[in-house]
């Protein structure tokens, strides 16, 4: 299904730049414009208001609140939880002469924003024309910082082009703020207040009780007057600014945010924790801070970036895909996770998927070690709440939830919730994965045993054995294909669930061997028993994995290959999304899938299979693939540039590093794809680069796209650093920092140290 870019943004490979504003892109633009730090996330609506179509959103990781859902048998479920937009804290409203500025209806020129990779600022310009001939050059900066994520940063430039005189601006903390999702606010202030050069506002969510304070300090050298104002579910400071003809006077805002869930702590201890916190910045310097923010972001370049050489398109897209993967996470607040549309917009609710192991993972295992093992130790710590929903659908051990926000199943599509059972293994792939590449046996042996354990028991009594075949599998299930509903043996499942039980078995051996008397403490607290693991072996190996074995190709599911055939280009354009435009049940009467599922696993586990067996599997199951997902292009295109398809490879490659940049799905007004975005990397270093990290070690097989002239990236592997780097004529690869590393390149071993390796390009041509 060929998608269509809707290109208007300047091609920067340091920045995203917008030209000239268009109402009719804005809430897109306020999508790719966003700012974010992990902690807390704001999209890029004009602060100033905006009477036209803008989304003011404002989020913190982790927030949420709660609506009660309809629910009439055992099992699904009845309380759904979402991050809810929060405070407006960039709130100001301008005047001058009672004149307001409004983009909707205020004449304005020399529009231009710009998202700044490197100093990791947004910045927005233009030029106001006032009624009566006056102009004002205003110039909107802002940042979260990197450093202390609880801190947001705002500085707004007046500079009168042809007049001197006054600009009135107010200036606050907005807690009514409308959740577009749900049409209604849902805060209540509980106090606020002026103390110590501090304004400050503590609010409560009115079901959840999740509390924030915010409070802020202003530095406004040519201030005439200030005044505190509040409303409802508002406080701030109206401000008289003098301006002189020619000079720019600066107005600095600088707000420090506090969320809290737990009803433990009142609302005494943390109104007097935030305004402690929030009195360091009374008299602060913002150019210090900014700074600041740009000496992370250095740092954060010389360890992530990936240099394209001859295509300054991709160089800029993939530039922001990373910029955003580490906004959206870097490991600083531990518990946190990776919602699918991260801290840029309501869509998905702010709720974590399976995407988060199978496709945001591998990002930070090689860039940011401590941020992979955080995201893991969010399923630990939710783990309590995977054990309760086993026991829901009547099932031992932990069941993870297709969608959630603090380990609760927030999904109210029950056909999803009940039968969608990867994301245990996915979790699980996770575990296995970050453990073999960063030899964190700690982790394994503290952590993740114990969830390898409750995730297998889970599958050990989910499943059953099929009458004719007296084979073991998963009956009544959705994979992550989801145009096949309430199917038998989904293969992805099955495969996994085999992997999940054989890798269990594997940590239980080496952990009793290596780690004895921790693993004798772990077995008693869970009442492992030797008849489970001689259980979780026999399920193994009597797993059904359907297959065709004269063709090669695993079938989907049961039935499938039985099933009535569409072809997917048939289908017209104006039909898509077809979640949109056919009925829900029609789109499960065909071979057709959303996404990739066997061609998932053969990339999870590539070393199990032949080029031949991947041959097969990929020209049968490309051209039933419709790509309703945002993930699947990226796996069609690793696999690809594996199997010898480099036009292919690279047709799906194309939108992967600019899906957002250039709205090809036609809807970034909802907020990114950050966990497409993720997939974006994995397209270049998986797929291009040919890295594999399923084996036990790293192995390379890269290859150069026609248009490139060259590229390199950075892995980090077992705490060393390499660095990859390819023209058209030669792969170099060589250790930057840390111990020398043994790898395979193009299936040859090597060690490789800092003196590095030099290897002929083999291009691989269509087999």
């Amino acid at each position: 299904m060929a998608k269509v870019a809707d290109r208007y943004l300047v091609v920067d490979t340091w920045k995203v730049v917008e030209d000239g504003f268009d109402p009719g892109r804005n809430r897109v633009s306020e999508s790719i414009f966003s700012l974010g730090n992990e902690y807390m996330g704001v999209r890029a609506y004009p602060e100033e208001g905006y009477g036209g179509d803008s989304l003011i959103g404002s989020y913190f990781n982790g927030l949420f609140e709660e609506i009660k859902v309809a629910a009439h048998y055992k099992g699904i479920i009845r309380f759904l939880r979402f991050m809810v937009s929060a405070v407006d804290w960039l709130y100001v409203r301008i005047n001058v002469n009672g004149e307001a500025l409004d983009l909707a209806t205020s004449p304005f020129s020399d529009f231009r924003r710009e998202l700044d990779f490197k100093r990791g600022k947004y910045v927005r310009s233009f030029v106001w024309h006032l009624a009566d001939g006056k102009q004002l050059r205003l110039t909107f900066e802002r940042f979260v910082s990197m450093n202390v994520s609880n801190l947001g940063c705002q500085r707004i430039s007046f500079e009168p082009l042809n007049f001197s005189g006054q600009v009135d601006v107010r200036t606050g903390l907005d807690f009514s703020v409308v959740h577009e999702d749900q049409g209604r606010c849902f805060w209540q202030s509980v106090r606020h207040g002026w103390e110590e050069g501090v304004t400050a506002m503590l609010g409560e969510t009115t079901g959840t009780k999740n509390r924030l304070y915010s409070g802020f300090a202003l530095d406004v050298p040519n201030a005439v007057q200030t005044k505190p104002v509040e409303a409802e579910r508002f406080i701030g400071q109206d401000v008289t600014i003098r301006l002189t003809q020619g000079e720019a006077s600066t107005f600095d805002k600088f707000v420090f945010n506090c969320a809290e869930k737990e009803l433990s702590v009142t609302n005494d201890r943390l109104w007097s924790a935030g305004l402690q916190q929030a009195k360091a910045y009374v008299g602060a310097s913002y150019e210090e801070l900014e700074q600041s923010q740009a000496n992370y972001w250095e740092n954060v370049w010389k360890e992530s970036d990936i240099v394209i050489e001859g295509d300054p398109d991709n160089q800029q897209g993939i530039r922001f895909c990373i910029f955003n993967l580490y906004q959206t996470y870097h490991g600083d607040n531990p518990g946190f996770n990776i919602g699918a549309k991260g801290l840029t917009g309501e869509a998905y609710r702010g709720l974590a998927f399976w995407d988060t192991e199978s496709y945001c993972l591998p990002f930070y295992i090689f860039n940011n070690s401590r941020a992979a093992k955080s995201l893991l130790e969010f399923r630990y710590k939710s783990l309590p709440h995977a054990l309760a929903r086993a026991k829901e659908l009547d099932c031992a051990g932990a069941f993870y939830p297709i969608a959630t926000i603090d380990g609760t199943e927030s999904c109210d599509l029950w056909q999803h919730s009940n039968l969608q059972l990867h994301v245990g293994t996915a979790v699980a792939y996770g575990i296995r994965h970050y453990a073999s590449m960063t030899d964190d046996l700690d982790f394994l042996y503290d952590k993740g045993l114990e969830m390898l354990i409750q995730i297998s028991r889970f599958y050990a009594t989910r499943g059953q054995w099929g009458q004719k075949t007296g084979l073991y599998g998963y009956f009544g299930v959705m994979g992550p294909d989801e145009f096949q509903l309430m199917v038998n043996n989904n293969c992805y499942l099955n495969l996994m669930a085999k992997k999940l039980f054989e890798y269990t078995l594997e940590v239980i051996d080496r952990m009793s061997g290596e780690a004895e008397q921790a693993f004798q403490a772990l077995a008693e607290r869970l009442d492992l028993t030797a008849e489970e693991q001689v259980d979780w072996r026999s399920k193994a190996e009597k797993m059904k994995i359907p297959q065709d074995p004269e063709t090669g190709i695993y079938e989907e599911h049961d039935g499938f290959f039985d099933m009535p055939h569409l072809d997917i280009h048939s289908i017209p354009v104006t039909e898509f999304p077809l979640y949109s435009h056919w009925s829900y049940d029609r789109l499960y009467r065909y071979d057709m899938i959303k996404q990739p599922d066997v061609l998932m696993f053969m990339f999870l586990y590539s070393g199990d299979y032949t080029i031949a067996e991947k041959i097969a599997n990929y020209e049968y199951y490309e051209s039933r693939c419709i790509h309703e997902s945002s993930l699947s292009p990226s796996i069609h295109s690793i696999l690809a540039a594996e199997i010898g398809k480099e036009a292919e490879a690279y047709s799906f490659f194309e939108f992967a590093t600019r899906l957002d940049l250039d709205n090809y799905n036609r809807n970034t007004r909802e907020g990114l794809h950050t966990t497409s975005i993720a997939a974006a990397w994995m397209n270049i270093v998986y797929g291009f680069g040919g890295m594999r990290s399923d084996g036990g070690r790293l192995s390379f097989r890269p290859t150069l796209p026609a248009r490139w002239d060259g590229y390199s990236f950075p892995v980090s592997y077992k705490e060393s650093k390499l660095l990859v780097e390819v023209d058209k004529q030669r792969v170099s690869i060589k250790v930057v920092s840390g111990n020398p590393v043994d790898i395979a390149i193009y299936g040859r071993s090597c060690s490789i140290d800092s003196t590095g390796m030099t290897f002929e390009l083999e291009q691989l041509v269509g087999q």
